[in-house]
């Protein structure tokens, strides 16, 4: 029972061991040691009462690292969303995604992947009443380097909107 105990020990650390070369294929990873992958600029928004008006919310690409578009160019590839909750008073419309850029590896030069590198802005459509809200959401997203990808992530994303 002991001698399985120790090779199963084992084998996990050499699972983990390749899985953290795996992620530094080229030995010159990129990844943030914070584990954010993408920056959310929270800036306050204005809006006219019962008017439609658009919010435009910032996000930053870490560099050395992209991230799939919002209708990237295979189904098993996790395309960047924005979802937001429903607030008292507003009105919430579909997210407007930029385009992304086409982007390829020099391991696969024929294939082109639609990303978003650097800053990106989503424009989210809104009707208010009067006053101050904030608005919920989250951005999901799959970011990667020029060696892997690294598992999904959700970032909370809050927009603070004062309607005249």
């Amino acid at each position: 029972m002991k001698a399985a105990v120790v090779a199963l020990m084992l084998t996990g650390a050499n699972i983990a061991g390749v899985a953290q070369q795996f992620g530094d294929l080229d030995g010159s990873s990129n990844k943030p040691k914070s584990q954010e992958f993408i920056v959310y600029a929270a800036e306050q928004q204005a809006a006219v009462a019962g008017k439609s008006s658009v919010l435009e919310l910032n996000f930053r690409v870490v560099d050395g690292l992209h991230v799939n578009s919002h209708t990237p160019k295979s189904d098993l590839l996790i395309a960047t969303t924005l979802t937001m909750d429903a607030a008292p008073g507003v009105k919430v419309g579909d997210a407007v995604y930029p385009a992304g850029s086409l982007y390829s590896f020099s391991f696969d030069p024929s294939e082109k992947l639609d990303v978003y590198t650097g800053g990106f802005t989503v424009k989210l459509p809104v009707v208010a009443q009067a006053g101050a809200h904030t608005l919920s959401g989250k951005l999901r997203y799959q970011a990667c380097d020029r060696a892997a990808c690294y598992p999904p992530k959700i970032l909370p994303v809050q927009v603070a909107v004062a309607v005249r």
